[in-house]
């Protein structure tokens, strides 16, 4: 099943660089990630309305919640940039770079989570890196 939830992932990520680039022309980047940012937490306490699961946040464990709080800063950061990239940059490459996100995730899973980093994985991780160089060398 997460296999699905991560294609889906996947797809819309796609959608979102394209429509992204579409809708930052001639609007500043930041007031772009702001409009994009409401509508994402629009949309996820919607969803967390829906399935009745609005008691649960008082239940998240305090760190957690810092943890939770520290990866909201970061996603901010990352659109933030993001969104600038895509103001300069064509989307093919700007989706390229920022994919490589892959690999760095990968590498800091097994520094911080303790997840295994095979040899396999540091292959993988390493072609992913040279294959955004090659996308995007000129």
């Amino acid at each position: 099943m997460w296999w699905t939830y991560a294609l889906l992932s996947a797809v819309f990520a796609a959608l979102t660089a394209i429509l992204a680039k579409l809708g930052v022309k001639g609007v500043d980047s930041n007031v772009a990630t702001a409009v994009r940012t409401v509508v994402v937490l629009t949309l996820a306490w919607v969803v967390v309305a829906v399935q009745g699961n609005l008691a649960a946040v008082a239940t998240i464990p305090r760190a957690s919640l810092g943890f939770l709080v520290v990866s909201g800063f970061a996603t901010g950061a990352s659109w933030l940039f993001y969104f600038k990239a895509l103001q300069a940059g064509p989307a093919s490459l700007v989706s390229a770079v920022d994919k490589s996100s892959l690999a760095l995730t990968l590498m800091l899973a097994a520094l911080f989570l303790g997840e295994t980093l095979s040899l396999r994985t540091a292959v993988g991780c390493t072609l992913i890196l040279a294959g955004t160089a090659v996308i995007v060398w000129p």
